[in-house]
């Protein structure tokens, strides 16, 4: 065991590097997301109490076990031209995003391994969980798929198949479910604002997955105004279908885009809900026998909802070592 074991029983990114992902002032998606939470973490001390991880950028290769190399290189091509859409007009092109790209997901991979190497128990990456970001095209801020080349490399580099994906972010994960759709082994559980109401409109109920898969998938779409009680009762459903799945590895996307004063979601939770969903993932965890939990911080785009959410998820992991 290393270092970070003696430390914590949590490893959490907090290197400014991290910060370079976000597309300006005036975008919501901005690169003082980070900021506020790092300033949140050591305003309660919980910055004390983990093990930091530092930021790596990943490579090509790393990068292309779920894009398409044309994707690689469209953006790659952008980014040297600091001009440009990387999507249908939601996610600018900025001078050197392939590299901050690069970074969020090579971040997640320097996660998984500290977790699956036995430095940590539970780990937590803030600007992480883009998980619109399909195969072949980059959508709803979403550049690279840190989920999707989290889940490749489980399956490739460590042997591990039964993976639950768990998303309580206000939007449907789509580039995570779709891609997944078909796959029998990768549980998905989904708590997001109904489509019909919010990008990118997808993740009805009766989406539960495809030919050998159907089943394997759950999404509850919540309706505008939903509050911890809805989310309570969601819950329970989520838990119990997450348990009978016995996964081996669990990624959680926690976007805080889904409490209440979120300026692009219409849902009401509080940072209890996140704190719930922490806490009883790492119960889930313990009880099938591996205790593994990374999660990604998602969206959020009210930073006060941010830094309440995510510091919330960091204590829940630390009160289960």
């Amino acid at each position: 065991m290393g270092l970070a074991t003696k430390i914590a029983s949590v490893c959490v990114t907090l290197d400014e590097t991290l910060g370079h992902y976000g597309f300006g002032a005036s975008h919501p998606f901005g690169a003082d997301r980070l900021t506020r939470f790092v300033h949140a973490m050591q305003q309660t001390g919980l910055d004390r109490r983990i093990c930091r991880l530092p930021a790596r950028q990943a490579t090509t290769e790393e990068i292309q076990r779920f894009h398409s190399p044309d994707h690689v290189v469209h953006v790659q091509a952008l980014s040297q031209a600091g001009s440009g859409w990387l999507d249908g007009g939601d996610t600018p092109a900025f001078t050197g995003v392939f590299e901050a790209a690069a970074t969020v997901v090579g971040s997640v991979l320097e996660a998984l391994e500290r977790l699956l190497g036995g430095d940590c128990r539970h780990a937590f990456v803030p600007i992480a969980g883009l998980h619109h970001a399909r195969r072949d095209a980059a959508a709803g801020f979403c550049v690279f798929n840190d989920c999707g080349v989290a889940i490749e490399t489980l399956r490739r580099i460590y042997g591990i198949r039964r993976i639950a994906y768990v998303d309580i972010d206000a939007h449907h994960g789509d580039g995570v479910f779709y891609a997944y759709e078909a796959d029998p082994e990768l549980i998905i559980a989904d708590l997001h604002q109904d489509g019909r109401t919010l990008y990118p409109g997808t993740g009805d109920s009766g989406e539960s997955g495809r030919g050998p898969a159907r089943g394997s998938k759950l999404n509850i779409p919540a309706p505008p105004g939903a509050d911890d009680i809805f989310f309570f009762q969601a819950w329970s459903r989520m838990e119990a279908f997450l348990d009978a799945a016995a996964p081996e590895f669990i990624i959680l996307q926690c976007g805080a885009d889904s409490l209440a004063g979120d300026p692009l979601a219409n849902l009401r939770f509080s940072a209890a809900a996140h704190a719930h969903a922490a806490t009883r993932l790492c119960q889930l965890a313990e009880r099938h026998g591996h205790g593994r939990l990374l999660a990604l911080g998602g969206g959020g785009y009210n930073r006060r909802n941010l830094a309440a959410a995510w510091t919330a998820v960091v204590q829940a992991m630390l009160r289960h070592p």
